[in-house]
């Protein structure tokens, strides 16, 4: 039987362009240079960390984006 668990992932832009994403309760970071790709990373980031065991993951993404708006 499998059991599912919640994997949150904060996403920011990156200074440098693209995206990071950083898991906020497991030592799991991965970056990519836009949102489709990103979400491959984190799924591949994901599976690299806990291995192919008999466990289903959700993955959620936080997408945080700074927005300046002048007056």
């Amino acid at each position: 039987m499998k059991r599912e668990r919640e994997i949150i992932f904060l996403v920011e832009e990156s200074a440098e362009g693209g995206y990071n994403a950083r898991a906020l309760e497991y030592s799991i970071y991965t970056e990519a240079e836009d949102l489709e790709k990103l979400r491959d990373a984190v799924k591949d980031a994901v599976k690299c960390h806990f291995g192919e065991e008999d466990l289903s993951y959700i993955i959620r993404l936080h997408i945080v984006k700074d927005e300046v708006i002048l007056v």
